[in-house]
């Protein structure tokens, strides 16, 4: 019953943001979406992806608990990314290949804007160089809003997919969905490393059929996601003593790069140090995790790019824009009815439970953090849920930091999609997983079949 209170209190918070956020617009036009509070407007539709979407549903329901608690534990990583491929290319492709894939990174404010039919970025050290003076909207060619509003380690990337010959709007959808699906291997690795294997299996259905599939396929923000979740993966691995030279090095790159892919995924300091935390051999890969963490940060610097300056200046950009406008007392509690879309009622009743997991003590009464040895492999113990939860709670707060920035003012299901992949493990908590994954689907379902969104 608090299960259902829980899904219900997410449902409630969805319903209110629906219906004060229509009538704002209509009063006020200051919210800047048409179906808020996502980016967003109705248009009921079916697609070539309608009927694979529902086959994938069934069988990941069907299917997919069994699988995960049977499959060994490799098979259930490539599984994993192989089904939430299966399911993203098929929720995108509701909306047919070109509206839903093809042209998704081609459109006024996307990254492809730069690269054709003028290729601004031919000069590559010359556009970094240059990158600031077009980021503010009164700037000489200023930039489309997505460039001007990350680093430009995102526009480069699909810069470098065209060098290689896979230029083009398709190319780039399919990267951002091939490459963004991996997020739930990723996020599957820690749980195991971080709180036992059984939670992790016990996640891995519901990190493949997660509502925020649904814009994962396709944004940028899909492949960030996946990029962050495999820095916090490596940091795992080396934290607890898994080759840790190799994986502090990945990890601190990979952390690097998520700083040059988006500003706001600064804050995955906030999960890297609950992942300090949980780990039993924090000092040793500490320096490889901080030389790798340097590298990126160093060659972009050396090009010319100054991340601090163009950061004030897109602050500057955002409330130039409708950042300026819409209103922060309404998006401030409205972006966590986004969430709430994201990750599905199944992830508000595991964050019920996940708040309530047992601390244990130690002989002198106090309150501590299972450790490492707590967690026996494969077995599910007391010990191990409380470490997923505090991963789990520290992705939260992360979230609840942008939030209260005011720097997320709307378009949150897909901004924050690197952090919400991080909630999705706390449905590891929930009995009965089948009709939570099913509660799932028919929202991921329902969201793509009668809003066509805008990213």
């Amino acid at each position: 019953m608090l299960d259902l209170s829980a899904a219900l209190a997410a449902a409630l918070l969805v319903t209110a943001a629906v219906l004060i956020g229509d009538s704002i617009e209509h009063r006020h036009g200051t919210l800047h979406v048409s179906w808020p509070p996502l980016y967003a407007h109705w248009e009921p539709h079916v697609g070539p992806g309608t009927a694979a979407a529902i086959v994938v549903a069934v069988a990941v329901v069907a299917y997919g608990p069994l699988l995960a608690a049977r499959l060994p534990w490799r098979a259930l990583l490539f599984t994993a990314w192989g089904t939430a491929m299966a399911w993203t290319y098929s929720l995108a492709l509701i909306d047919g290949w070109q509206r839903g894939i093809a042209r998704r990174l081609t459109t006024e404010y996307e990254y492809l804007q730069v690269i054709s039919p003028v290729n601004r970025f031919h000069d590559i050290p010359a556009a970094l160089r240059d990158f600031t003076h077009h980021i503010l909207i009164h700037s000489p060619d200023h930039w489309p809003a997505h460039v001007a509003g990350h680093p430009p380690a995102a526009t480069l990337t699909f810069v470098l997919l065209d060098r290689i010959g896979l230029g083009g709007g398709a190319w780039a959808g399919v990267w951002c969905i091939t490459v963004g699906a991996t997020a739930a291997a990723a996020v599957l690795v820690t749980v195991r490393t971080l709180a036992g294997e059984a939670l992790a299996r016990r996640a891995a259905p519901f990190l493949v059929l997660a509502p925020a599939a649904v814009w994962m396929g396709t944004s940028g923000d899909g492949y960030f996601a996946a990029v962050a979740a495999w820095a916090v993966a490596f940091l795992a691995l080396a934290v607890t003593g898994h080759r840790p030279r190799a994986t502090g090095l990945a990890s601190g790159l990979l952390f690097g790069l998520t700083a040059y892919l988006s500003y706001g995924l600064t804050l995955f300091a906030v999960i890297a140090c609950a992942v300090l935390l949980l780990g039993r051999r924090r000092l040793r890969p500490l320096p490889y995790v901080v030389a790798g963490l340097a590298v990126v940060p160093l060659v972009f610097t050396l090009l010319g790019f100054d991340w601090w300056e163009a950061y004030r200046l897109l602050v500057t950009r955002y409330y130039e824009g409708a950042g300026g406008i819409r209103p922060y007392g309404y998006w401030v509690w409205a972006n966590l009815a986004c969430t709430a879309l994201i990750v599905g009622p199944a992830t508000a009743a595991g964050l019920r439970r996940a708040g309530s997991a047992p601390v244990r003590k130690d002989v002198r009464g106090c309150l501590r953090i299972p450790t490492d040895k707590d967690v026996p492999g494969r077995l599910r113990t007391p010990a191990a849920e409380p470490r997923l939860s505090l991963l789990v709670f520290a992705a939260l707060l992360a979230l609840l930091v942008a939030d209260l920035s005011g720097m997320s003012k709307a378009e949150t299901e897909r901004i924050w999609l690197p952090f919400a992949m991080w909630l999705l493990p706390a449905c590891a908590f929930l009995p009965r997983p089948r009709a939570w994954l099913t509660a799932q689907a028919i929202l991921a379902l329902l969201l793509n079949h009668l809003l066509l969104t805008g990213w």
